[in-house]
């Protein structure tokens, strides 16, 4: 029976989150027993056969789900493939046997935690726009941030598309007379969302560094270099992804 959405069975099978896999099929790249299909199309996991780019993608008997933190570095960009030719943090976990993709985004510019995963349903949960998740960036601003500036990031900006930010958490590390160095915790992940918002309030960024998601942290893990999650740091994303769903629905509730 066809009763799987073609996006969910692609990040069921490990090939990329639901919203990737939504972009994916947007493009004309997927086909159920060759033929194209379109956003909201189901499938028979068990009977159908899927392809993507003209390679069948074939679910494993037995899943099992493998979680990952790399040190992106600065100079690559957060996809699987690219058209262009660049860097891609593909290049950077290439023995990892298992296929695993990349959970959100960080820009080419930007470094930090990066997670990698291929339990679909989790990194969807860690992405929603509405699941609010925090995370951690230790960002270093040209010139030195004012009071007012602060507090402005604090409260929540307008950015350049007319949308405001959530109030993010901000703690001032370092100082001196032509930068700032601060840690700003943010509960979105809108694209390039802190540097957006250091520019509405005339800030530049120099530097910007994820270092942690949730409860888990970069630590002392070095740039390019990446290890599998531990067992309380996947049960601590999974409590933290249960938690935003529970929150979302009583809202949604509360609403009705």
């Amino acid at each position: 029976m066809k009763d799987t959405r073609i996006q969910k069975a692609m990040a069921d099978m490990g090939l990329c989150s639901r919203r990737q896999a939504e972009q994916i099929i947007l493009e004309g790249r997927v086909k159920v027993n060759g033929h194209p299909v379109k956003l909201g199309d189901k499938m028979d996991m068990r009977e159908d056969s899927l392809s993507v780019d003209g390679r069948t993608i074939r679910a494993p008997k037995k899943k099992e789900f493998k979680y990952y933190m790399l040190h992106k570095p600065r100079g690559y960009i957060t996809t699987v493939r690219d058209d262009r030719g660049r860097k891609t943090v593909m290049e950077l976990i290439r023995d990892i046997p298992e296929r695993v993709y990349p959970v959100g985004r960080l820009d080419k510019d930007s470094e930090g935690l990066l997670l990698l995963t291929n339990d679909g349903n989790l990194a969807n949960a860690l992405t929603h726009p509405s699941h609010q998740i925090a995370k951690m960036y230790r960002v270093t601003v040209h010139p030195k941030a004012e009071e007012e500036q602060i507090l402005a990031l604090t409260n929540g900006v307008y950015l350049d598309d007319g949308s405001k930010t959530l109030p993010a958490v901000i703690r001032v590390v370092a100082e001196d007379d032509d930068r700032t160095v601060m840690e700003m915790s943010i509960k979105e992940g809108k694209n390039r969302q802190i540097r957006r918002m250091c520019d509405s309030v005339g800030l530049e960024v120099a530097r910007l560094s994820r270092k942690s998601v949730g409860s888990v942290k970069l630590g002392m893990l070095a740039p390019g270099k990446y290890r599998e999650l531990k067992p309380i740091e996947v049960q601590s994303l999974k409590a933290a992804a249960q938690k935003a769903t529970r929150v979302k629905r009583a809202n949604n509730n509360k609403e009705d």
